[in-house]
């Protein structure tokens, strides 16, 4: 059996440019998908997928991350006095225990994978998890969870992947695949951002990834690529040949969350699978269209 699965890093220390001014303030991740925010989301799929270890990378001005996972006594213990047993449940549900939770510093933004980088001390010798908490996923069973379950199959490093129009692949990290079974790909090699023309498959990329701990070993060098950036694709083509690699074909709807049509989508598809307010939505929804 591979080594388990035990930790995740959440990249988090963007500035979230695409939806200033709100993001001045807040940070991008803190936005609410309804009434929770698109980090808790992110949380709330590792914790189902057997994660014990939550790994923030996070940034100036973050605060309200750490203030969010932590316990807030004085809300907790006002909740109680007020017999508000329904919120107090949802707020407990919200905090990472004590000692399961590590926030570290991207000082300068210089691409994901020097912010993976930036876990390297808190991950240790152990395989781990990546979210990226802009790509929602929509599944019934959560997308982490369907990974770790593959990666018990195989080991190795997987990576979440869905079919992009063609010229779409400048804005992925695209697969290039050995073998396919419709499920998962065998990786031969990958390509961060490739031309329409030059990608050697339209399989890309999303927010989610199983690796092993020798990434780091390539991300040591600070190697620029794509964007004058430190890439995370471009260190994780260095394990092929070496370790298994697979893309992963998952089952469920991801959403773009980093753009704001895709936000909104998502918050409305989110809505209409909650029983306590999907009808209203619909309702709405007529109204407007």
């Amino acid at each position: 059996m591979p080594k388990p699965v035990r930790k995740v890093v959440f990249p988090v220390a963007g500035l979230g440019t695409r939806f200033l001014p709100a993001t001045k303030a807040i940070p991008k991740e803190m936005l609410p998908l309804v009434d929770r925010p698109l980090l808790q989301h992110a949380v709330e799929e590792a914790r189902a997928a057997g994660i014990e270890d939550f790994v923030f990378v996070t940034g100036r001005s973050k605060r309200a991350i750490e203030d969010h996972f932590d316990a807030d006594t004085e809300l907790n213990r006002t909740l109680e006095e007020r017999g508000k047993a329904d919120a107090l449940e949802v707020v407990r549900d919200s905090e990472i225990a004590p000692g399961r939770c590590f926030y570290t510093r991207q000082q300068v933004p210089l691409g994901l994978g020097h912010a993976v980088w930036c876990a390297r001390a808190v991950i240790g010798d152990e395989p781990f998890a990546i979210v990226l908490p802009d790509d929602f996923v929509q599944a019934d069973t959560p997308c982490l969870k369907q990974m770790v379950e593959a990666y018990n199959e195989v080991g190795g490093n997987i990576v979440a992947v869905v079919d992009v129009p063609r010229e779409r692949t400048s804005s992925y990290g695209i697969l290039d695949v050995e073998k396919d079974d419709g499920r998962l790909a065998t990786v031969r090699g990958l390509v961060e951002k490739p031309k329409p023309e030059e990608a050697p498959s339209t399989l890309s990329i999303i927010g989610r990834y199983i690796l092993q701990p020798e990434v780091f070993d390539h991300l040591e060098k600070q190697q620029r690529g794509a964007g004058n950036e430190i890439q995370l694709t471009d260190a994780m083509a260095k394990l092929i040949g070496n370790q298994p690699f697979h893309g992963l074909r998952f089952e469920g709807t991801r959403f773009d969350c980093g753009d704001k049509v895709g936000f909104i989508e998502a918050t409305l598809a989110h809505a209409l699978k909650r029983p306590d307010m999907a009808g209203k939505v619909r309702d709405m929804l007529r109204k407007y269209c």
